[in-house]
């Protein structure tokens, strides 16, 4: 079973990229990476503060050392799809959100690996790990990053062809989705069932840091910080179950990562949903109209 649910997380990973790399605009990408202020935070913001203050609520809520670790390991793993489209409801910006993601999806497949090795240490205990980088490195490489720049390609080179595929390769990435997340809750339904109320109030405040973290690098306009903070929000779920699963199969590891993405998944649509009616603009008032008075001849 463990396998199984390895090999379907990659091809899940894989088809999810495609499908971001069909929707996100080049000049969004060349925008956000050439903006050397914008980079900065957001490296700052994921690959920093999000996992050091993981870490220090794992500490604090003394969750066991496997939980704990799949925690951590979405925490290493920024850059998740669902940024931009967030972005977009919360209405801000979207392009500086698709950018940034894009970045963060291409950096992540070097340096969540070794993030994940730099902070496990204070939360394993005396639970042995063993992190091979260099194997996760090209895991994230050929089944992330090699995906995704198929996808800008034909973006950039055949938008016609990226146009047609983008609808089948969304719905594809879903039904993925789906099928995952059911095959590792009939897996480990019963860890689920062991969840305290006190774990689902760590991960909400886990979510909310996150989110905090993002708006306050999110820069001086409104919607330089949502688009921020809904991307600092939302990890990346495909690339954490891939870890997950490759490096600790059959751990709780692997249901904590699922649990605490489905919370940011979740978490981050209402989050963006409310931005986006607060931001919506009110429709003006119509005048009434004045009856018309048919005079006396």
């Amino acid at each position: 079973m463990d396998q199984i649910i390895g090999i379907l997380a990659l091809i899940t990973l894989v088809e999810m990229m495609v499908s971001v790399g069909l929707s996100t605009s080049v000049s969004d990408f060349v925008t956000a990476a050439t903006d050397w202020r914008l980079i900065t935070r957001g490296v700052l913001a994921n690959y920093v503060l999000v996992p050091a203050v993981t870490v220090g609520l794992l500490l604090l809520f003394r969750a066991p050392p496997m939980v704990a670790i799949g925690f951590l390991i979405l925490a290493v793993c920024p850059g998740g799809p669902y940024g931009p489209p967030y972005t977009a409801i919360a209405r801000g910006n979207a392009g500086a959100a698709a950018g940034l993601m894009v970045v963060l999806v291409g950096s992540s497949a070097l340096i969540s690996p070794a993030l994940l090795r730099a902070f496990a240490g204070p939360l394993a205990g005396d639970q042995p790990l063993k992190i091979d980088v260099a194997r996760m490195s090209l895991t994230l490489l050929l089944g992330q990053v090699l995906p995704l720049l198929v996808g800008l390609g034909l973006n950039r080179w055949r938008p016609a062809t990226a146009a047609k595929l983008v609808a089948p390769a969304r719905r594809g990435a879903t039904l993925l989705n789906v099928a995952f997340l059911a095959l590792v809750l009939a897996a480990q339904y019963r860890l689920l069932l062991q969840i305290k109320p006190m774990a689902w109030i760590g991960m909400l405040t886990l979510l909310v840091s996150c989110a905090a973290i993002g708006w306050a690098s999110g820069g001086a306009d409104a919607g330089g910080r949502k688009a921020m903070a809904l991307t600092t929000a939302v990890r990346n779920n495909g690339v954490g179950m891939v870890i997950a699963t490759g490096a600790f199969p059959g751990t709780p590891a692997v249901t904590a990562a699922m649990i605490y993405g489905l919370v940011g998944f979740l978490g981050s649509l209402l989050l963006a949903l409310a931005w986006g009616r607060r931001g919506a603009k009110p429709q003006a008032p119509v005048a009434p109209v004045a009856p018309i008075t048919v005079g006396a001849g």
